[in-house]
C-alpha cells in the first residue's frame, strides 16, 4: 500500500464544518493545512509540498508548469470548487496527475443566490442602512434611497451553470428583461425561459443591471474594460461571483468615481486576502464580501464530500467522476 500524503491549501472552510471530512482523509494518510501566498512561485510551491501526494486546493494558489516540473509524485489534484483554471491541465497530465473538480450543480444556487443577494444589498443600501441604526442614527433613513428590481433589464454574461440560474430568478422573481451574452448558450434554455441572446455591445447598452458570470479564460479577461465602460448604460449597477479579473479595476473605478456605474457588489478580488485599504473596498459605492458564495451548509457540505471521495476512490482504484485531466 502507498503512502498516502494530503495537503489542504488556502481553504479556509474545508473540513471546518463538517469534520468528519477531515477524519475520513485522517484513515488514509497524513493530513497537513497549508497557506500559501497566492502568487507563490511553482518551483516553491512543488518544493514546500515535498512528499505530498495528494492536493485539495481552494482557488489559488497557481499550480502551473514550473511547479509540475519541479514536484515529486503527486497523484491527485481535487479542487475544492468548480473552477480549474489556476491548474496548468496539461502539465498536470504530463506529470501523471489527475485533477478533478466538484460538479457545477453543487455550487449552483448557493453562488447564484449570492449574487443575487450582494446585488440587492447595494442597490438598496442594507449596510449602510443598518449601520446607521447601530450607530443610533435613525433619522438618516431618508437618505438611503435605492431602487426597484423588478421590471428592470439584466444583462448576464457568462450564462452556464451559474449564470443561467441567476438568469432565472431574476426573469422569475423580479420579471425582468434578460439579456445574456455567451458563445456557448443553450439556445432551447433561453427561448423556454424568454431570455435574449444578444452580443456584449448591445447587453453593456441596454442593461440596468449587469451579473458577471462568465470562467475565466483567454477571452473572458478583462471583458469589461475601459471600451466597454465607454458605452455601458450609465448608473448600471454591476454584481460578480465569478472572478475579479473578468473587470479591468482601474477602468472600473474611473466608471465608479464618474458616476458611469452608480454600484459595484463583489465577492471576488484580484489580491485576497484584500484590506481597507484598497481603493475598491475604501469606494462608497462598492460591497465586497470576503468570497464566501459557497458558504452555505448545502454547498460546503457537498464541495467537501466531492473532494473526500475523490481520495478516497483513488485509494481504492475506483473512477472518480468530474476529471478534467
Amino acid at each position: 500500500m502507498k503512502n498516502y500524503n494530503i495537503a489542504v491549501i488556502n481553504s479556509s472552510s474545508f473540513g471546518k464544518y463538517f469534520p468528519e471530512h477531515l477524519q475520513r482523509l485522517e484513515k488514509i494518510g497524513k493530513v497537513k493545512s497549508f497557506t500559501f501566498d497566492n502568487n507563490i512561485d511553482g518551483k516553491s510551491l512543488a518544493e514546500a509540498l515535498e512528499g505530498f501526494n495528494i492536493i485539495i486546493t481552494s482557488v489559488r494558489p497557481f499550480f502551473n508548469k514550473d511547479f509540475f516540473a519541479h514536484k515529486d509524485a503527486l497523484f491527485l489534484i481535487s479542487r475544492h470548487g468548480i473552477g480549474y483554471n489556476n491548474v496548468d491541465i496539461i502539465a498536470a497530465k504530463n506529470h501523471g496527475t489527475i485533477v478533478s473538480i466538484v460538479p457545477p450543480l453543487v455550487e449552483r444556487d448557493a453562488v447564484a443566490e449570492n449574487a443575487i443577494t450582494n446585488l440587492l444589498a447595494l442597490v438598496r443600501k442594507t449596510v449602510q442602512s443598518q449601520d446607521a441604526v447601530k450607530g443610533n442614527e435613525w433619522s438618516k433613513r431618508a437618505t438611503f434611497l435605492g431602487i426597484n428590481v423588478t421590471g428592470k433589464t439584466v444583462g448576464i454574461i457568462g450564462c452556464g451553470n451559474i449564470g443561467s440560474r441567476v438568469a432565472e430568478i431574476f426573469k422569475h422573481g423580479f420579471n425582468a428583461r434578460i439579456l445574456v451574452t455567451d458563445p456557448k448558450v443553450d439556445n432551447n434554455w433561453a427561448i423556454k425561459h424568454d431570455i435574449e441572446i444578444v452580443e456584449l455591445d448591445y447587453l453593456l447598452e441596454h442593461s440596468d443591471i449587469i451579473s458577471l458570470n462568465a470562467s475565466l479564460n483567454d477571452t473572458s479577461y478583462n471583458i469589461l474594460n475601459k471600451r466597454e465602460f465607454s458605452l455601458i448604460k450609465k448608473g448600471v449597477y454591476i454584481t460578480n461571483t465569478a472572478r475579479a479579473e473578468l473587470i479591468n479595476e482601474a477602468a472600473l473605478l474611473h466608471a465608479l468615481d464618474e458616476n458611469i456605474v452608480a454600484g459595484h457588489a463583489t465577492d471576488v478580488m484580484y489580491v485576497e486576502p484584500s484590506f481597507n485599504d484598497n481603493p475598491l473596498i475604501k469606494h462608497p459605492n462598492v460591497l465586497v464580501t470576503p468570497h464566501t458564495s459557497a458558504y452555505t451548509i448545502e454547498c460546503l457540505q457537498g464541495m467537501g464530500e466531492k473532494c473526500v471521495s475523490d481520495v478516497e476512490n483513488l485509494v481504492k482504484k475506483a473512477p472518480l467522476k468530474n476529471v478534467v485531466s
